[in-house]
């Protein structure tokens, strides 16, 4: 499977379990216990996803977290993209071997798989998945 890093596989968790009731407050506790994660790094994603307007919060009693995004439009992508590097060009330093034929060669097939994994993030609404994913189980 692809790999995510930390940070952005807690953004998934907390925005799709929020957006599968967006009526519903949840706690950064109530998130990070179901999926056991810790809730001081599920705490700093929540604040990532409010400052991108995906996550609003309420303080107090009957508070908590809740998905304001727009689940038709919001992609996989817009929130893989906040926590995940997708640029496409060479650092300052290119890796040893990527200037010979081979490693040129390589790099374009690296490039497309990196292509691939972005078109389809891009395809899949918050809706969609909760939609199809979750009902293909």
């Amino acid at each position: 499977p692809m790999k995510l890093n930390r940070a952005t596989r807690y953004a998934l968790y907390a925005i799709l379990e929020l957006a599968s009731d967006p009526e519903k407050h949840l706690s950064a506790t109530d998130i990070a216990s179901k999926y056991d994660i810790s809730v001081n790094h599920l705490v700093k994603v929540l604040h990532d996803l409010g400052r991108a307007r995906l996550v609003g919060s309420i303080r107090g009693a009957g508070g908590g977290h809740r998905f304001i995004g727009n689940p038709q439009r919001t992609t996989l992508f817009d929130v893989v993209s906040l926590f995940e590097d997708f640029v496409h060009e060479q650092g300052p330093l290119p890796e040893p071997g990527t200037d010979t034929e081979i490693g040129q060669s390589l790099g374009l097939v690296l490039k497309e798989i990196d292509d691939i994994a972005e078109a389809t993030l891009r395809s899949i609404s918050i809706s969609t998945f909760l939609k199809t994913m979750l009902s293909s189980k």
